[in-house]
């Protein structure tokens, strides 16, 4: 995401990382396509990290399993309100 909400393509954040790789600076890049020199330089984190660019694909194990463990959390949470919720009303009608 750049500045003002612009989305950019993979193929276009592709081409800039390429772009780079080949000797151009980071501020050349930025005057020459109008591109923020911090979105710039998380591309190129993202990119060297897994050759990708989604922040799923870029998450440590760590970051990963834990959020796995809070969707488990909350899919447990909910559970347990609906047993919850369900005994109260069996035991309604046993009175």
């Amino acid at each position: 995401m750049g500045k003002l909400g612009i989305t950019y393509t993979e193929d276009f954040k592709r081409q800039i990382v390429e772009i780079i790789a080949n000797g151009k600076t980071v501020s050349e890049i930025e005057r020459e396509y109008k591109v923020t020199k911090t979105t710039i330089r998380e591309w190129l984190k993202r990119y060297s990290k897994s050759g990708e660019f989604g922040a799923e694909v870029n998450r440590s194990e760590e970051e990963k399993e834990l959020r796995e463990l809070r969707k488990e959390n909350r899919q447990l949470r909910m559970e347990n309100d609906i047993l919850k919720q369900a005994a109260l009303i069996l035991g309604r009608k046993d009175v």
